[in-house]
């Protein structure tokens, strides 16, 4: 049977949108999420996370911090037996105050470069796969890179991962 996975956004989409989190202390889960994650597990989806993170190219934060993060976001689900099995990121923004990173890429949506290298890199086949984010940009993302989005507006994550048909 074909591997069958869920592209969620981040920000605003499995948490709480603060802007330019990077710190474990301000992170919080949007209502429900981990038990959405544990309920896409239980139905044979793999979860993987496409986010831009321009924080690190505007030096708001480094790598290291968003990686540290990922990593808490994983240690706290390991305890419900579900993780997310890559985090893909675009650190760039054209304008950032960072130089190897003030770049315009692939990879920033609502380019697909990153749902594209998911897909690739897992051997996931698009009519298999479906991606959640909160803004407009992560619907066109996944259109653009031949897969279903979603637009998620708040509330239950679980609920709505159940309305859409997961």
């Amino acid at each position: 049977m074909p591997n069958k996975a869920v592209l969620f956004d981040r920000d605003g989409t499995l948490n709480i949108d603060t802007g330019y989190l990077h710190k474990r202390e301000e992170f919080r889960w949007t209502p429900e999420a981990p038990l959405a994650l544990v309920w896409l597990k239980q139905h044979g989806y793999d979860i993987y996370v496409i986010t831009n993170q321009s924080g690190i190219a505007r030096g708001y934060f480094t790598l290291e911090d968003m990686q540290s993060l990922h990593q808490f976001m994983n240690d706290d689900l390991s305890h419900k037996g579900v993780e997310i099995k890559k985090f893909y990121f675009c650190p760039h923004y054209k304008e950032g105050k960072v130089q190897e990173y003030a770049v315009d890429c692939e990879c920033r949506k609502p380019k697909p470069g990153l749902v594209l290298q998911c897909l690739k890199e897992n051997n996931l086949a698009p009519e298999n796969c479906v991606m959640i984010g909160d803004m407009p940009k992560d619907v066109e993302c996944a259109e653009a890179a031949g897969i279903k989005g979603y637009q998620y507006q708040g509330g239950s994550l679980l609920e709505f991962v159940k309305k859409i048909g997961l």
